[in-house]
Parts: structure tokens; C-alpha cells; sequence
């Protein structure tokens, strides 16, 4: 008989006593999903998918699973979790229930459904923990396969940690030996995302562990509906590597052979972990005793015949036989486990409902006391009586009643005494519970940006006109010089020095793993920094123009923008985007979808400098600090001439302040990027016919304007203007909402605010096309004439 290789020389006994705390652990995990069913059904928990099924595998895989290792993963993992020690029964079911409280539900506080596993990496001030200490975590997202392109970037760190001299790595690696472990069901491998990640793990050569649990279903779609051959494996056979080729080494192994799935993990993790070799283990023969979620049954989609077969090949009730077989344990040994298991995740599931009903319950009395005192300074007394009593016998309470309560009744109350002390306990209430659904967007630690200091570029005497591009390349020489653990990477970044030349020489000079060329593939570059991120290190991705991020778009969302958010602080990947955008020609090269990708990324800063000093600034003052955020730059500013600052590397354009570029009384043009060249060529001959315009550079969109200066503008010159060449409603309506409604410019108004922005097609192609899709110079001259022509027609009659 083999037995599972966890120690050089283990003894009979003490095989024995592993094998039964894994199958204790087993039968906790699947007690949990099937109570967890149960809460869900009888109205406790909203929602729950659970990873029944899935036991033995993940316990393997937490046997060779290391501190400083990571994890990628998906929501069946919480076998796993409980292996590795960062998931206890009764945190799995404050999970379930959306307990808002990061001691007590430390995956997400409450902010993720059940299933989406985490471990911290921050401390309670957002500094880094030692992650090389423990185990990790990454936290998971719901999209499918959206987990594998942050795997590519935590399997790439530890190439880089490894061959990369000067950074570092105290806290973050072991001579690069920690392994990326990602995993995902079989039905997912169908998505993009996993080819894309899959591809190029095999180019790069990264420590990464894909494990497919395979079940042969997605939700109710059999295998034969999402994969050729039904078979993940057996397509992906061109990835073996062969002498002298890069690829993967494949493993099958059967999910409910406990023995076999030891060996196969103990051998993939030396194999990763010392070679830096992609592996992709297929965990074949798995069930799904449950089905996919509470949302509906599998006996609708299943067979009799199928439903015996995961009976019969139910991965523990194998262990059992198979224990029982070898003489490790007789059946009444494993009966007394099962009752056991059952009653710890019972007293747990008490222990986490009584948790998270307990304190709703106080802040119930809060409010019936301040309503009681109502009824007996006889106030609405009929009225209050009724909804407090309503209140009280509601045997399990949310916080959504507790207000709505007192909301009714403040609507009813008509003394001002009474309703001064009412609308005082639901203020005072909203401000402690609302920052546990909505804090830690951004950064809370010292090195946010709102910290950060301006530092202006500072110029020679005799200080040199130049391509705007070179002042780019100078910064970044002087960035990569002082900061080791900073590197970019994207399509033609490497060898010509990005297309626009503002990385030329870096590759030579800082090493092809520093300064790097990536594939087409925009998911997992944005993928592959995040995940660096994650590790401390100061990843650039460079996504070579605008319109392409929406290739990225979604990993962008659903994964950076959110992880601030969803982890409630506890980790953090300080990413920075580079890109470039604006007033180039054609459909596909000169979009800005500025309003889309505003409303989708919140949770990552959106820098839009108008040229390329002010953009060096900003990479300048986002690697002294530790939030995301995308930087674009001007597609046609990288010829145009600026003046070559002296300190490279060190001046600091400010993030969320706005910059007044020509002082005017008529009439406040708002506006970005390229498009303010326009606005200063039209500016300059409104002047010649007595219109004064006052210019503002917005710099930066999210966040936009922090000081409000721009209603200080308004204040000035009474009127309103927001020249985009986004489309219609994009950034120009978020702009005119932050002015007019945030900073309540309206009061201000002597005219109807207005927006000048790019029609709403793509633009199109040719000088005449760009003419006739964005504003132009006489746009703009003529929609602030027509302005100044509505508030005095006799100075200015109108034009048409």
C-alpha cells in the first residue's frame, strides 16, 4: 500500500492519525455545505454555493501547499481553506450570513456571498504583513475564470524575485521558491481567460499550479457542451513540455483516490516550486452532491443513473471504503467521526447565527427605547406604538428594518423637539453602520494619496525644448534606477521601447525581465499586474492604446477595482495602468470611452494628463504611494516640445486637483487631455472678438477636483461649459454632475450649463473624419459664441 509522501519517514501510526483528522476535516467541510443548504432554504442565508465534492483534492493540495505560497482560486474551495488553517466553521457560516464584521468574517465582512475566500496580507494600519510567514489567499471574484489572470501575475512575482538582484523581498519571498495555485472548474476552462492565462504562463515559465476539479457539469450543461473531446486535458496535450521547449508538465489523477492525489500534488509542487514549470493537474471522477447551487436541484439535469454514480463515487464515502479496506480505521471508528463532525459544525452555525443576530438585536432596543420615550411624551403615540410593536416581534431583525422603522416614524412626527431627537439617533446610527457596507475603496494607510505631496518640475536656466517622449524616457530611467522592485511590461514595450519611443534604451539597460515585451493578450497583462501587486512588487502594465483596454476592461472591474472594497482593506495591488489615447484617427485608435471606463473602475484613480510632463508626474507620485490607478497619455503629444526638467524622478503632479490654465470672466471651459489644445486655440480667438475664457485642466477624473476649485471658477464667470470628445453622456455628464450637483455650481449659473463632446460614433477615419466626429476648434469657438449670444444678443448677434 502507498502512503502519502507529507514526511521523509512517517510511521504507521502516525499515517494512520493524518488520514483521520483529513477525513475528519472532510466530513466537516461537507457537514458545512450541507447545513449551509439548509440556512439558505429555511430563509437564514440569501445564497450559498458550496464545494461538496470537492474534499479530498483540496486536502492534497493543502498538504504541499507552503508558507509564502498563494492562492487563486474559486468559490469551491472551502476544504481547502480549512486545510491550510485560514477558514473555521463557524467564519464559513458567518460568510453564509454576510456578518459585517472583519474579526468575525475575515474573508469579506460580509460584502462577498459565501464562497469567496481570502487571507489577509495588510495589518490594521494597510502596511504589508510578512506574507513569506503564512499561508495566502488572494480574494476570489465570482466571474468565471476572472481568477486566472491574477494568477498568471502571483506565479510571475516569484520568477522575478528569484532572478531580479536588489529588490527587497523581506517580506514578500523566499528566494522566489513560493507556487501560484490556482483552481477551476472544468466548464470554466471554457472561457478566454483561461486559455489566454494558460497560454501564456507557458511562455513565461512561471511557478503556477492549475488545478480543473472536473465534475463533468457547468451549472446544468454537461461537458460535452463546453469542451472538445469532453476532455480539458487531452486538448491542452500540445502544452507538454518537451526537451528543449517550453510548456507544462500534465497530470490526470482521479479526484476521490486519496493516495494517488497526494503524490501527484507532492510531485507537481517540487516540480513548480524548484523549476519554475507551469503545471495543470485535471482532477477527474469528481461530484457534485448538491448541485451547483442553492438556486436550484440537480436531479432536474442529472440521470437516476448519474445521481447513483456520484452516490457511489462520492469522494469521502471512497475514503471510507478505502480506510476501512486497509484496516486504518473500522466503520464504527468512522461513525463516530461523522456524529462528531456533525456536531461541531452545528454548535458552529449557532455560534456564528448568535454573532451576527446578537448585535442587530441591542441596536433594535436602541430604537425602541427612543420610540418608547416618544409614546410617552405623547407623541404619535397610536402610530409609533404600532410600528415599534412590528418591529419588536420580528424574531430575526437586519439592520434594514431597524431603520426603515425609524424612518417612517420621523416622516410622521410633527413636534420639533421630538423629531430633532429622532433624526439625531438616525444620523448617529447611518454613520456607524454605513462604512461597514461601503469604506476601504481606496487606501486608509499613510500612503494614499491623499498624502501624497505636489512637487513641481524644476527647470535649468537654459532648460532644453524637447520631444515630449524623451521626458518620459528620462523619468522611467530614473524611476527604474531608483526603485528595484519597479517593472513594465506590455506589446512592444521591450525590445523598440514602446511605439512611441518613451522607453527607449530601458530594455538594455535594465534587463529584459524588468523592462519586457508581452504577447496580444491585454486580460492577463493587466492579470499579470495585478498579481505582482499583490506581492509587493511595483508592476507597470502598459496596454499600448486606449481602445484595447476593453480587452482588460473586465479584469479591471471585477478584480483591481474591487479588491480594496471587497477585502475591506486587507489587501492591496498598487497597479499602475499605462496607456495612451485622444485625438489620433480612425474607429479603433482614437476612442475615449472615458465614461464607460469611469463608471466601471471606481476603486481605481483615472489620471488624464495633458502632456508629458504632467504624466511623468504622476507616475512619480503613484510609486510613492499604494493605490491603482490608470494613466493616459496623449497619443499625438509625444513629438511636441516641452521643457526637460532637472529632477527627473522626483517632481509630483498632484492627483485630484485641477489646474487653471488661462484666467477669463466670461465664460469656465472645462476640459482634458489633448482635447485642451483645442480649447486654447479657440480660447485665443474668442479674445480677439472682447470673450474672456477661463481654462480649467481637470488632470485627473477619479477623483476629480478634491479642492472644488472649479466652483470657485464658476463664481467668477457665471457660466459653464465641459468640452469632451468622449460621446455624448460619458465623462461630460460626470463632470457636469461633480460641478453642478457635488459642488453645487448651480447656484452660480447665469446660463444653462452646457457639454461640447464628440458625436455618438466611433470616429472616423482621416483627417476630414476627426473633423467631423470631435470637437474642433470652431465647435468650440462657436458653442461658447451662441452662449455668450443667449445672455447679450445685441454684443454678440448670432452666427447662422
Amino acid at each position: 500500500m502507498n502512503q502519502p509522501a507529507t514526511k521523509e519517514v512517517l510511521s504507521f501510526d502516525d499515517f494512520k492519525a493524518e488520514v483521520l483528522h483529513d477525513y475528519k476535516l472532510a466530513r466537516v467541510s461537507r457537514e458545512c455545505s450541507l447545513l449551509g443548504r439548509k440556512e439558505v432554504l429555511t430563509g437564514k442565508a440569501k445564497f450559498g454555493i458550496f464545494g461538496d465534492g470537492k474534499e479530498l483534492p483540496q486536502i492534497a493540495m493543502a498538504k504541499a501547499f507552503k508558507n509564502g505560497d498563494f492562492r487563486s482560486g474559486y468559490y469551491r474551495d472551502q476544504t481547502f481553506m480549512m486545510a491550510i488553517g485560514a477558514l473555521t466553521p463557524q467564519q464559513f457560516f458567518a460568510g453564509l450570513y454576510g456578518h459585517a464584521d472583519i474579526d468575525l468574517e475575515p474573508m469579506s465582512s460580509g460584502r462577498q456571498m459565501g464562497g469567496h475566500f481570502s487571507t489577509p496580507f495588510l495589518d490594521k494600519n494597510g502596511n504589508w504583513k510578512n506574507l513569506t510567514e503564512q499561508k495566502n489567499s488572494s480574494a476570489d471574484i465570482s466571474p468565471t475564470a476572472g481568477q486566472m489572470p491574477r494568477l498568471l501575475g502571483l506565479a510571475q512575482a516569484s520568477k522575478i524575485f528569484r532572478n531580479v538582484p536588489n529588490i527587497d523581498t523581506t517580506n514578500f519571498s523566499n528566494n522566489g521558491n513560493e507556487i501560484a495555485w490556482g483552481t477551476i472548474g472544468n466548464a470554466s476552462t471554457s472561457e478566454g481567460l483561461f486559455f489566454e492565462t494558460f497560454n501564456a504562463a507557458g511562455v513565461l515559465q512561471v511557478p503556477m499550479i492549475i488545478s480543473v476539479w472536473d465534475d463533468e457539469y457547468g451549472i446544468s450543461v454537461h461537458a460535452k457542451h463546453q469542451t472538445t473531446k469532453e476532455n480539458i486535458s487531452e486538448i491542452l496535450k500540445g502544452f507538454q513540455r518537451e526537451e528543449n521547449t517550453n510548456g507544462y508538465e500534465i497530470f490526470t489523477v482521479l479526484g476521490w483516490d486519496y493516495v494517488a492525489l497526494i503524490e501527484t500534488y507532492t510531485k507537481a509542487a517540487d516540480l513548480a516550486r524548484k523549476n519554475h514549470v507551469p503545471v495543470l493537474i485535471h482532477v477527474q471522477q469528481l461530484t457534485q452532491p448538491q448541485g451547483h447551487s442553492t438556486s436550484g436541484s440537480h436531479e432536474r439535469y442529472k440521470s437516476a443513473e448519474r445521481l447513483q454514480w456520484e452516490t457511489d463515487f462520492d469522494c469521502i464515502a471512497k475514503m471510507k471504503s478505502w480506510m476501512i479496506a486497509n484496516q486504518i480505521a473500522t466503520e464504527a471508528d468512522l461513525d463516530t467521526i461523522d456524529a462528531d463532525a456533525k456536531a461541531e459544525v452545528l454548535e458552529a452555525k449557532k455560534a456564528a447565527w448568535s454573532a451576527y443576530l446578537e448585535p442587530i438585536k441591542a441596536e433594535r432596543e436602541q430604537l425602541l427605547v427612543v420610540l418608547n420615550n416618544l409614546i410617552v411624551t405623547n407623541v404619535e403615540p397610536a402610530y409609533i406604538s404600532n410600528l415599534a410593536a412590528e418591529l419588536k416581534t420580528i424574531k430575526d431583525p437586519i439592520r434594514k428594518d431597524i431603520l426603515v422603522t425609524a424612518r417612517k416614524v420621523l416622516y410622521k412626527i410633527k413636534t420639533q423637539a421630538a423629531k430633532t431627537e429622532l433624526s439625531e439617533w438616525i444620523k448617529t446610527y447611518t454613520e456607524k453602520i454605513q462604512p461597514l457596507y461601503s469604506d476601504h475603496l481606496f487606501s486608509s494607510s499613510n500612503a494614499n494619496i491623499e498624502n501624497s505631496q505636489t512637487v513641481n518640475p524644476a527647470y535649468a536656466a537654459d532648460a532644453e525644448l524637447v520631444d515630449a517622449r524623451l521626458i518620459l524616457r528620462d523619468n522611467f530611467d530614473a524611476i527604474f534606477n531608483k526603485y528595484p522592485e519597479t517593472l513594465i511590461f506590455g506589446e512592444d514595450s521591450g525590445n523598440i521601447g514602446d511605439v512611441n519611443q518613451g522607453l527607449e534604451g530601458m530594455q538594455e539597460k535594465y534587463g529584459e525581465l524588468r523592462i519586457a515585451d508581452a504577447g496580444i493578450r491585454e486580460a492577463t497583462i493587466l492579470g499579470q499586474g495585478i498579481g505582482m501587486a499583490m506581492r509587493g512588487l511595483r508592476p507597470i502594465a502598459e496596454i499600448q492604446y486606449l481602445d484595447y483596454l476593453l480587452y482588460a476592461l473586465q479584469i479591471m472591474s471585477d478584480d483591481l477595482a474591487t479588491l480594496q472594497y471587497r477585502t475591506r482593506g486587507q489587501q492591496k495591488a498598487p497597479l499602475i495602468i499605462r496607456t495612451r489615447g485622444h485625438r489620433l484617427e480612425g474607429i479603433w485608435h482614437s476612442g475615449s470611452p472615458m465614461g464607460m471606463i469611469i463608471n466601471a473602475i471606481r476603486g481605481i484613480h483615472v489620471l488624464v494628463p495633458r502632456n508629458m510632463t504632467k504624466a511623468a508626474g504622476f507616475y512619480n507620485t503613484l510609486l510613492s504611494s499604494d493605490e491603482p490607478a490608470l494613466v493616459i497619455e496623449c497619443l499625438n503629444g509625444y513629438r511636441l516640445k516641452e521643457k526637460m526638467p532637472i529632477n527627473l524622478g522626483e517632481f509630483k503632479t498632484p492627483i485630484g486637483e485641477i489646474e487653471v490654465l488661462r484666467e477669463g470672466t466670461d465664460i469656465t471651459l472645462v476640459s482634458y487631455g489633448s482635447t485642451l489644445r483645442l480649447v486654447e486655440t479657440a480660447a485665443e480667438e474668442l479674445a480677439q472678438i472682447g470673450i474672456s475664457v477661463e481654462i480649467i485642466d481637470v488632470q485627473s477624473l477619479l477623483p476629480f477636483d478634491i479642492k472644488h476649485d472649479v466652483v470657485k471658477s464658476i463664481a467668477k464667470t457665471n457660466r459653464l461649459l465641459i468640452v469632451d470628445e468622449d460621446v455624448p453622456g460619458g465623462a461630460a455628464a460626470y463632470l457636469m454632475q461633480q460641478i453642478v450637483e457635488e459642488q453645487n455650481a448651480y447656484r452660480f449659473l447665469d446660463s444653462k450649463p452646457e457639454t461640447l463632446t464628440a458625436k455618438a460614433h466611433r470616429p472616423a477615419y482621416g483627417t476630414d473624419g476627426d473633423y467631423f466626429s470631435k470637437p474642433s476648434v470652431e465647435d468650440i469657438y462657436e458653442k461658447v459664441y451662441a452662449m455668450m449670444h443667449e445672455a447679450n444678443p445685441k454684443k454678440y448677434p448670432s452666427l447662422y
